[in-house]
């Protein structure tokens, strides 16, 4: 009997997940999202885009100074560990889209900012398995990527339906 490969969990997480550690620790969800964020640490499978950690620096741009937002750029991978997609180097450009795409996606009904996120997933990251947000409503049936895509809360993925373990 041949068994059938697993396929490798790679987990995108949107930036909502973040800001809620960074900055709202009276959050009523930051006990969940922590327990999320600790899951994806350990079993380094997690990623996020440069567009993602771009606006989490300027969420936080008003409470740090320039330093503090340069430092928060450049040590979030390893905080999180997670991959930066395309790169999180300072010296490349954004990454590439064609205007039609994120139309597209647009027309998914779909907000701009979003677009952008799905948009850069769909041309660069298509083999994700899971896409974690807060917001998992705006992304369901909004990503054309695997059909198998899993588009969860934190709260979703760390409490899976019965018989399911988690991954």
């Amino acid at each position: 009997m041949v068994k059938k490969k697993r396929k490798k969990e790679v987990i995108f997480v949107d930036s909502n997940v973040f800001i809620i550690d960074l900055r709202y620790k009276k959050d009523k969800d930051y006990k969940i999202n922590k327990s999320f964020l600790d899951y994806l640490y350990e079993k380094k499978t997690g990623i996020t885009s440069v567009f993602n950690l771009l606006e989490i620096c300027g969420i936080l741009s008003f409470n740090l100074n320039e330093r503090q937002i340069v430092e928060l750029y450049h040590y979030f991978p390893d905080k999180y560990n997670v991959e930066i997609i395309p790169s999180p180097l300072l010296e490349l450009s954004l990454p590439q889209l064609a205007i039609r795409k994120v139309f597209e996606v647009i027309n998914r009904k779909v907000s701009f900012g979003d677009a952008l996120i799905i948009s850069l997933v769909e041309s660069y990251i298509p083999h994700i398995t899971h896409f974690l947000s807060w917001n998992a409503i705006h992304f369901k049936k909004k990503i054309s990527v695997e059909a198998s895509l899993k588009v969860l809360t934190p709260r979703e993925f760390l409490t899976p339906p019965p018989g399911n373990p988690l991954p």
